[in-house]
């Protein structure tokens, strides 16, 4: 290979990556053993020494590596050191764990310096008395906004949305607005737009930043304002937000009630944090093991794993009872107990492949009715031509390994009929459980899983005993 081509600077630079995260971790590791030995000997100094140049993601994944009461302790000795900003780039067991093991006096003082979305985030699931408590302790102002977004239920865009944002009227001219920006003390700390509303708080467009600041003082916004501003609904669930972000190349938008009151914006970043969840709650319950990290105890570990290994245990006996059914011809022709795997994991592999790209097109909205019928049709016949292939090949091992014609074409018939059954189960099971609004991800596996090992069996016992035996 050229060291001057394309492909050897790429291998370069993925080299250098390795390299860099590899020490990064390195890093990691030895400052929260560094934290750890510091707490445990109570010095102080030397734990403010350790995180003082420390960002808010950087100490927050320090805090996640260490025990449980180290954590505590860490941010009691912080003290007003302590940036709050921590609590929004923790690891959401470990920030819930924190906020019930932490005094009320200091999750208060977080809440006014958080947005109110991380805010709403780190005593969401505190008990009402100690959440009242907090409330009691924190301004007018941001109660309020907390209590709007409570008002909205988990996963909806009232619930991501940021309650500051800076509105105006249509007829201020872009030098009061610039002056009103100068000497607010309720502005947000970081915006990118501002909303042009109504007397009723009816978004009527919005003005970049960078917009207003090339436009001349005298100008009213009204003229410089895109009225076209896309909106969301504070009810929307959220992943049909970050599919509209997505969509219309979005870096904030305006979040408004039922009866078209601006009440909160959403930025990109909330969108991100959004998308990255959601994608490792799918990658999760295709797996089968919900949405648990690695932060989670033994016990709710287990809890989440133990009912579909039960599930799953259940689907194995009834793949077994298939084979009972068969021990005659098994026990006349040893060749196909040995043949019988491959039947099945291939039918396995297959189905997985279909359901994989199903249930991720369904998670965005790129599988509906509209295409619904060409998407099956393509699966059907892609899952046909697969058997076709991969049945030549399983036939002619059979015949090299067993010396038989027709068990070759037993194995070869039985591999065409499961692939295709894994085709159109790998498509259609997940698309029948979206229809009756059941979650795709975690019931598709065991149901396609059953039906490829029970037709796979069925079909290469059944033809074995009608052609052989």
């Amino acid at each position: 290979m050229d060291p001057n081509s394309e492909e050897a600077v790429v291998d370069k630079t993925d080299g250098a990556n390795d390299v860099v995260e590899k020490e990064r971790g390195e890093v990691v590791s030895e400052l929260v053993g560094a934290i750890s030995a510091a707490i445990e000997s109570g010095d102080r100094e030397t734990i403010r020494s350790l995180t003082a140049d420390l960002r808010a993601p950087d100490l927050a994944e320090a805090i996640e590596f260490l025990d449980r009461d180290d954590r505590v302790s860490l941010i009691n000795i912080l003290g007003d050191d302590f940036d709050y900003e921590v609590f929004s780039e923790l690891d959401e067991t470990v920030r819930d764990d924190l906020s019930e093991e932490l005094p009320n006096e200091l999750l208060a003082k977080a809440v006014t310096e958080l947005d109110t979305d991380d805010a709403a985030y780190l005593i969401e699931n505190l008990e009402e008395s100690d959440r009242q408590e907090i409330f009691e302790q924190i301004s007018f102002e941001d109660r309020a906004a907390l209590e709007r977004n409570f008002e909205y239920e988990e996963d909806t865009a009232g619930r991501i949305m940021q309650s500051e944002y800076v509105a105006v009227a249509p007829f201020w001219t872009v030098g009061r607005v610039i002056d009103y920006m100068r000497e607010s003390e309720e502005l947000p700390d970081t915006f990118s737009e501002i909303f042009v509303v109504d007397p009723g708080f009816k978004v009527l467009g919005a003005v970049q930043l960078s917009r207003l600041l090339r436009t001349k003082r005298e100008v009213p916004v009204s003229e410089i304002m895109n009225p076209d501003r896309y909106q969301i609904l504070a009810t929307e669930d959220q992943e049909d937000v970050a599919r509209q972000f997505r969509k219309y190349d979005l870096m904030t938008a305006p979040v408004v009630d039922e009866n078209d009151r601006l009440v909160g914006v959403i930025t990109v970043d909330d969108v991100v944090d959004v998308i990255q969840d959601e994608a490792e709650e799918d990658m999760l319950a295709l797996g089968g093991v919900g949405d648990e990290t690695l932060t989670d105890s033994v016990y709710w570990t287990v809890r989440s794993r133990v009912p579909w290994l039960v599930i799953n245990l259940g689907t194995a006996i009834l793949a077994s009872l298939v084979i009972q059914q068969f021990d005659a011809t098994i026990e006349q022709m040893v060749a196909l107990a040995v043949l019988m795997p491959i039947v099945a994991s291939m039918g396995g592999n297959a189905a997985t492949q279909t359901m994989t790209v199903t249930v991720r097109a369904l998670a965005m909205n790129k599988l509906s009715r509209l295409n619904a019928q060409r998407v099956i049709t393509r699966e059907t016949i892609v899952g046909l031509a697969n058997g076709l292939i991969l049945s030549v090949i399983s036939a002619a091992v059979a015949y090299y390994w067993f010396g038989s014609g027709p068990l070759a074409l037993v194995i070869a018939a039985a591999m065409v009929v499961n692939l295709l059954v894994a085709a159109v189960t790998g498509i259609l099971v997940p698309i029948l459980l979206d229809f009756y609004d059941l979650d795709p991800a975690p019931a598709s596996g065991v149901l396609i899983t059953t039906a490829t090992d029970v037709i796979g069996f069925f079909a290469f016992l059944g033809l074995a005993s009608i052609w052989l035996l």
